[in-house]
């Protein structure tokens, strides 16, 4: 069995592709670890020499080396925040490019059971503060480790028992961020977690703006919000109730160690152990101790919330993708001869209880056929639209297209051979032309408008503003159904593909509309292999056959005449539609 990496070896290598930036930003945090142990020892140097003997050029050349160090601590910190963020930043961007890439190789079943909300927080917030990690997280206690291991070596050469007394005081600091490592990294965890689903509360009430008013339903969706709002306050106050403990803690402790120092260095001062230059050399140290002991206390909260993030960044990456056989065909162009061969299918959701959606069901469309499957709602034909482009692993039995496989060719290709019509058009928030330019990324300008008035929408297209330029807004929400769908049958038709999926392609729409699309899908299908989903059986009285499948299986099959002739379910469903006619 492989072992499994630590969060902390698989963090390291993003660091790698940003070494040369990563390595000047560390060489100006040393930099300036040194500016900050040097200066007390000047100042030692003007109170004990230069003042009681009158040295005055000697104490202005070391004036002025101290405003010289200054002026380079400066230059320094400039770099540290500029190129020392850009760090950061471009490591979360690697992050996000990978976790973005992997997250198109998932199965559909993980977007089936995970909220959009909650995906695109892993991909923002939990990655942001794992930038601030990588940033501030090495830089910050490389120059505290410098700072406070630098500090006793000079203090120890001041006077060795007085430093001795001092150190004597950080174990306790050690301990209490020891003991409250466990609670702080539960907290945080919780309050991830929370912040990802009022993510996904907000992304789907935003989306569902107009559901919601058209049905009076803001008081519920407010209600559901508060509720997670609340449950997001509750989470955090948990957290910041952890760090309000640990911070104090450590403020106490940072103050006795002060203390400390001020009743050792005075009695020691008292008893004429040190002279006043060396005791307010200390009293200066102190300051420059006590800086970076508060900084590690303060970057712990953000190695906690930074690898809290990283965690649930690992999470998804650890996620098994769609497989793919590595001897798997690349099939070119396909004829289109379509077979179920008693396949056998349902969801892996842990939520659903509805068992086999497909049972030992078998199906053969013959090349360039138009076979059209009609039946009540819940016999599973969506889904078997769904598993002919594996977008679904089948249970059992197998699915072949022109004798191959379908688990046996590679994806890319597979799905290269087939166009999908759906009852829900999905369209990018981009323009009328990059919709259209779906079907095929390398089409040209000529090849995308005569896309679009085979799908009759070019009229309509000419009629905007801007033409194809045209903005479609989020989720094509500028447009009216029939127009959104007219742009998906253009990219089918720019794909040209020799299987056609249509799963309810013209339903929820006017008569009018309905004429324009049916007119389009028509031409669309000729010379393909065509698997039409319909519930208005007026669409599909020319298809080659028709199947009727209920949740026992395949009930009837045959062509529009033979089944009305037959007198079963399909005869039913047909007269059921048309008797007020």
């Amino acid at each position: 069995m492989k072992r499994k990496k630590s969060l902390l070896a698989r963090f390291l290598p993003y660091y790698r592709p940003h070494i040369r930036l990563f390595s000047i930003d560390m060489a100006c945090a040393f930099l300036v670890a040194v500016c900050n142990l040097v200066y007390p020892m000047i100042t030692r140097e003007i109170i004990n020499t230069y003042v009681p003997e009158k040295l005055l050029s000697a104490m202005l050349v070391a004036l002025g080396a101290l405003l010289v160090i200054y002026l380079v601590k400066a230059i320094l910190n400039y770099v540290l925040q500029y190129w020392g963020h850009l760090v950061g930043t471009r490591m979360q961007a690697d992050m996000r490019r990978d976790l973005f890439l992997h997250l198109e190789k998932l199965p559909f079943s993980y977007f089936d059971e995970n909220k959009t909300g909650s995906v695109m927080s892993r991909l923002t917030n939990d990655l942001f503060d794992i930038s601030e990690l990588a940033h501030h997280g090495p830089e910050d206690t490389f120059l505290s480790v410098i700072t406070i291991v630098g500090s006793f070596v000079f203090l120890a050469f001041i006077n060795v028992p007085l430093t001795l007394i001092l150190f004597a005081c950080v174990p306790p600091i050690v301990l209490a961020v020891v003991l409250s490592r466990k609670r702080m990294k539960t907290a945080f965890r919780i309050s991830r977690e929370k912040q990802a689903e009022i993510n996904a509360g907000i992304e789907s009430a935003v989306s569902g703006m107009r559901v919601s008013r058209a049905y009076h339903a803001e008081a519920h969706e407010t209600e559901k919000f508060d509720a997670e709002n609340q449950a997001m306050v509750a989470a955090r106050s948990s957290q910041y109730k952890v760090m309000g403990e640990f911070f104090s803690s450590m403020q106490f402790l940072l103050d006795f160690l002060y203390f400390a120092v001020l009743l050792a260095g005075g009695l020691f001062y008292f008893y004429s152990i040190i002279d006043v230059a060396d005791f307010m050399t200390y009293i200066l140290y102190i300051s420059t101790l006590i800086a970076p002991i508060r900084t590690l206390t303060n970057i712990y909260e953000q190695i906690q919330s930074g690898m809290s993030g990283f965690k649930r960044f690992t999470e998804v990456m650890d996620l098994e993708p769609e497989p793919e056989s590595p001897d798997a065909i690349v099939a070119e162009r396909l004829r289109g001869e379509i077979v179920f061969d008693h396949v056998s299918f349902r969801y892996k959701s842990s939520d659903s209880k509805a068992g086999n959606v497909v049972s030992d069901f078998s199906m053969h469309i013959p090349a360039g056929k138009t076979v059209a499957l009609v039946g009540p709602s819940g016999g599973g034909k969506t889904t078997l639209c769904h598993l002919i482009p594996r977008f679904y692993e089948i249970d059992g039995g197998k699915i072949t297209i022109d004798g191959y496989d379908i688990r046996d060719l590679s994806r890319y290709s597979l799905r290269d051979n087939i166009a999908i019509v759906q009852q829900d058009v999905f369209l990018f928030n981009g323009t009328v032309k990059e919709n259209i330019a779906y079907g095929n990324f390398s089409a040209t300008d000529e090849e995308i408008v005569e896309a679009a008035k085979k799908a009759n929408i070019h009229d309509y297209v000419m009629s905007l503003p801007n033409g194809y330029e045209t903005s479609v807004g989020e989720r094509g929400v500028k447009l009216s159904g029939g127009q959104k769908k007219r742009i998906s049958i253009a990219r089918a038709f720019l794909k040209n593909p020799p299987v056609l999926i249509l799963d309810e392609a013209t339903s929820a729409l006017d008569n009018a509309t309905e004429m324009l699309i049916q007119d389009a899908l028509n031409t669309l299908s000729e010379g393909r292999t065509v698997l039409v989903v319909a519930h208005r059986l007026s669409t599909i009285k020319n298809a080659d056959e028709i199947i009727v499948i209920t949740q026992n299986g395949v009930e009837e099959q045959g062509t529009h005449e033979a089944l009305l002739k037959k007198g079963g379910l399909y005869k039913t469903l047909y007269e059921y539609q048309f008797k007020n006619l």
